[in-house]
Formats: C-alpha cells, structure tokens, sequence
C-alpha cells in the first residue's frame, strides 16, 4: 500500500503541476491515506520514499521536502488515531496549511530564493513589494497555496476512506 501510495503522489503532483492549477499540488495525498490508515511510521516511510523518488526524477532539490511530508504524516496520524471523519480532515487540514510552510518556506527560501515558478510566486511578489521580509513573504505565500491544497487533499482522503471498497484496507 505504501509503494502504491507513493505512485500516487507522485503521479498526482506530477499532474497538477503539468496542468498549472493554481493553489493544488494534491502530492501528499498518498502520505495522507496511509498516515489516517496505517499510522505515524508508514505515513512517514511514505512521505519520505515519496520525495526520494521525486529526487530521482526531477533532481535532488526536492529530497529536502521530505520533511514537509514528515510533518504531514505526524500531524494526519494523530488526528486519526480513531478514525479519520470530515471534521478531522478539515482540522489537519487546517493545521497543515500553517505546518507545511514553517518547515518548507526555509527550504524553499535557501534551495530557489523563495520563487519556484508556481502559482504562490505572485503572493509571495505581492508581499515582498508590501515591504514585508522575504522569508515571511514565502511563508505566507505558501500559506496560501497550502490553504486549498491541503484542506483538498484531507478531505479527499476522508471521502476515499469512507468508501465501501476503501474498508478493507482499514486497518484501525
């Protein structure tokens, strides 16, 4: 299930980003459905193998990220621990939306300057040019994106869960 779920990142977040949709990357998705599923340490292992391989891919900046994807595994597995219903996906996604930046805003601040040609680029101009910081900049640019994806995600998740063909994998 872990190996699938990595496909599913990848390929997910590998699709958004070819059709520029603004504000989803939906490439955590995968860490989401085993961290809610089968708990901290293969929600972990998930994230991790995601970004591993995305390395493989497209190049060793986004290894890095694999912390972001620590952190959505650590956070999904907690509100999870007995069951993962829609309110709990709207609260880890909530939660994550603020977490993910304050792990990978430094990253991105120190491996692109901030800019990496997405959609947050233009909230993370507008900030700057307001005369905020730029490390608060890309904070809140990624807050912004980070907001929709991963609300998204949650609660795509929370709904695949849910599913009667989906219960048999239910471990919890």
């Amino acid at each position: 299930m872990c190996a699938i779920a990595v496909a599913l990142n990848v390929v997910l977040g590998e699709a958004v980003a070819l059709l520029h949709i603004p504000l989803l990357f939906l490439d955590t998705m995968g860490t989401i459905f085993i961290a809610a599923n089968f708990g901290m340490g293969y929600g972990i292992l998930t994230g991790v193998s995601t970004n591993l391989l995305m390395g493989m891919i497209s190049g060793p900046l986004s290894i890095p990220f694999a912390l972001v994807n620590v952190a959505v595994a650590v956070v999904v597995a907690l509100l999870a621990k007995k069951g993962f219903s829609y309110k709990k996906a709207l609260l880890a996604g909530i939660l994550l939306a603020f977490i993910c930046p304050m792990i990978g805003a430094p990253i991105r601040l120190a491996l692109f300057g901030g800019f990496t040609g997405s959609g947050t680029d233009v909230v993370i101009m507008a900030l700057r040019a307001s005369g905020k910081e730029m490390i608060s900049s890309v904070y809140w640019g990624a807050v912004t994106g980070n907001f929709v994806d991963k609300i998204v995600s949650c609660l795509l998740v929370a709904w695949f869960i849910k599913l009667p063909q989906m219960r048999r994998f239910a471990v919890k």
